[in-house]
């Protein structure tokens, strides 16, 4: 119990930090241009984030269990790809999209296969998928791109929800954003992934179905970085095998940045959600102080390692002053003993 306040006192704590730290990323923003508070900025910071939020929460609930989707941009290309293909041939928009989302949920199955059933590591698994997925749609549509999807559904890429400035991607996370908190903070699934990524040997013997919950998130994965492609292709009103490239290193580093652990055990959709808003507004603030996107890339490398240098620091810092605490305790009783005798 002791050691469950702990870790709520520290996921606390770096939340609070992340706080301070998306405050000194607006000042920066606003220094670097008097117009990045502005609605319309607002309204294409959120855009640009949006498909990227929304497979960051399976991302989390992946990594508090100990295990990691490389994949996750590769099928958001593949299935924009897969969708554009069943559209261009005659299929109606809708069960396109449809049938994009379901590939998305295949495509994460395999992985949960490859990990839970076969035994593989996931990190190798996913780095081999990623690589497979986006050959499969290089294959699939080599160089041209799809386009003329219809103006009614492309628009939700590219307008505000009606009376909002709030783009539907966005939307859809914050939806999606509660729904995972809740599973994941209050439910018994949330408790056993927790206690997955704590000790899978010890929630094992506990009772729970380690493989199957574990499978069950790669295919929640697969299928929320499908509904991303959908998004994705809709956004750009085109369809290209190369879409989302390189995706997956921001979604790492904003699950990690959010204070999940990357050993697994620990991590809040909380702080995920701030660092989400973190990433969108540092890169638009970068956009808009003139800073090359190969600069960029390099402030996300080190925030990626940041996020798992610091917490895992602080973590050993803890430990550290817990048994210095306890062996001062112990030397005073043993001084109070030899007093009393």
């Amino acid at each position: 119990m002791r050691d469950v306040r702990e870790r709520l006192r520290a996921a606390i704590r770096w939340e609070v930090g992340l706080v301070f730290a998306l405050a000194a990323v607006i000042v920066f923003g606003v220094l670097a241009s008097s117009q990045f508070l502005t609605s319309f900025n607002l309204f294409y910071l959120d855009l640009s984030i949006g498909e990227i939020a929304i497979m960051t929460l399976p991302m989390t609930l992946l990594i508090v269990t100990g295990e990691i989707d490389l994949s996750v941009a590769s099928i958001l290309g593949l299935t924009g790809v897969a969708m554009a293909e069943l559209f261009k041939h005659g299929w109606p928009i809708w069960p396109a999209m449809a049938a994009a989302v379901v590939l998305g949920a295949f495509l994460g199955a395999f992985n949960g296969f490859l990990v839970t059933r076969v035994g593989l590591p996931s990190l190798a698994v996913t780095i081999g998928t990623l690589t497979l997925y986006r050959g499969v749609a290089q294959v699939i549509l080599p160089t041209d791109t799809i386009s003329g999807f219809p103006t009614g559904l492309t628009n939700i890429g590219v307008i505000p929800i009606p009376g909002t400035h709030v783009p539907y991607s966005i939307a859809f996370f914050a939806a999606l954003a509660i729904v995972f908190a809740v599973v994941l903070h209050a439910t018994p699934l949330g408790r056993a992934i927790f206690a997955i990524g704590a000790g899978r040997e010890a929630a094992f013997f506990a009772g729970i179905r380690v493989k199957r919950i574990k499978f069950w998130l790669f295919v929640l994965s697969g299928t929320l970085s499908g509904f991303a492609g959908v998004l994705w292709t809709l956004r750009f009103s085109s369809a290209r095998y190369d879409a989302g490239t390189g995706l997956e290193l921001f979604v790492v580093t904003i699950v990690l940045l959010g204070g999940v652990s990357i050993f697994g055990g620990r991590g809040t959709i909380a702080g995920v959600v701030i660092a989400v808003a973190i990433l969108g507004c540092l890169q638009t603030a970068l956009t808009m102080d003139l800073v090359p996107a190969q600069d960029q890339n390099i402030v996300v490398g080190i925030l990626l390692i940041a996020s798992v240098i610091v917490p895992n620091a602080a973590a050993v810092y803890r430990r550290a002053r817990v048994r210095l605490r306890s062996a001062a305790a112990r030397r005073q009783s043993g001084a109070a003993r030899v007093e009393a005798q």
